[in-house]
């Protein structure tokens, strides 16, 4: 998505678009001057205030480089060595993050669950947690994790999620949700963040940043005010301490000010949804995922692959299975886009 081609082309993942001006204006801002180091500067207290404000309470926040960070030192705060994270088997902390949840936790064994559209099937959860409960020789659920976007795109309903947290809380869970498109989730249903958190017991959110318009930015938010302590040590074990915190504070600032994060995942949404709808009815191709956030899943030939390829359109095809390609679409990608990508799909097809 770096080249200078007036039209987009680049689908690979919302993480390959640039950064939003407002963002890029901040970091500039934040670079003025001296400022206290390791967060003790005036800007990440603000930060911090806008968070507590977006999600109605009071909270903690640890800025991290990551998703995969915020995964790993937020669940390791959970959860015991000997627990277990229960999670659904297309989750991000299983596929892609070459074991850092295990690495954080010491060795948290994760439990996979099964379920449609990448969604954890409540009855396998309520199974799960029962496994083992109390034998020494068996790991002990401790952790359900909550991917909201899912990998696939599809979205829990907060009916859903309600279903799925009172699960885990009446078995003594804590909760954790993977929000790396927390912001395209909330759009989606229309919800405030704190209707999708911790009104629903979610005691910690990665609070994703990066892939809707911060450059490296992303965050743990923490609704429960005993795991402070533990958490500011192993943020700093972690190593993301940053000594220049204010200038991953400065992204999470402009982020969360004028709504940025919410016209940039609207933006995201509305622009998939317009490719969803440019390719629905052409032979050949089959959209698999469910409609509502900004990833599509699709069933492409060979043949139409490889001549959009030879066009230099990006996306992923035939790493789940042969013939399936993830489409992500990001803020960036404009209306203009998009109909490109329509109009070379319906001719090559």
């Amino acid at each position: 998505m770096t080249s200078t081609d007036s039209i987009l082309r680049g689908y690979l993942s919302d993480n390959a678009a640039g950064a939003s001006p407002q963002i890029l204006d901040a970091v500039v801002a934040a670079s003025a001057g001296p400022a206290a180091p390791y967060g003790n500067d005036p800007l990440t207290a603000q930060m911090r205030a806008k968070m507590a404000a977006a999600f109605e309470c009071e909270l903690d926040v640890f800025a991290v480089g990551t998703g995969s960070a915020a995964n790993g030192i937020g669940l390791a705060a959970l959860t015991r060595p000997w627990g277990s994270i229960l999670a659904h088997r297309d989750a991000h902390i299983q596929n892609d993050e070459a074991g850092a949840p295990e690495f954080f936790t010491d060795g948290s064994k994760i439990v996979l669950l099964g379920g449609e559209h990448s969604k954890i099937d409540p009855d396998e959860l309520r199974a799960a947690v029962k496994v083992g409960l109390g034998d020494v020789h068996s790991v002990q659920a401790s952790v359900l994790s909550i991917t909201q976007v899912t990998e696939t795109g599809s979205v829990y309903t907060i009916d859903e999620l309600r279903v799925l947290t009172g699960i885990a809380r009446e078995a003594g869970l804590r909760i954790h949700m993977d929000g790396a498109r927390f912001a395209n989730a909330l759009v989606a249903l229309d919800v405030s963040p704190a209707e999708m958190t911790w009104k629903l017991g979610v005691d910690m959110l990665s609070f994703g940043a990066t892939k809707n318009g911060a450059l490296t930015a992303d965050a743990i938010v923490s609704f429960d005010p005993t795991l402070a302590t533990e958490l500011s040590f192993r943020h700093k074990r972690g190593g993301q301490l940053t000594s220049k915190m204010r200038f991953q504070a400065a992204q999470l600032d402009a982020y969360l000010t004028d709504d940025l994060w919410f016209d940039n995942a609207r933006q995201a949404n509305a622009m998939a949804a317009r490719l969803r709808a440019g390719i629905a009815d052409v032979a050949g191709v089959t959209v698999t995922s469910e409609p509502g956030s900004n990833i599509l899943f699709a069933l492409f030939s060979d043949e139409l692959t490889a001549a959009l390829f030879e066009r230099g359109f990006g996306f992923y095809a035939n790493r789940w299975e042969s013939g399936v390609v993830r489409i992500v679409v990001s803020f960036a990608h404009q209306a203009a886009d998009i109909d490109a990508f329509v109009a070379a799909i319906r001719e090559l097809a």
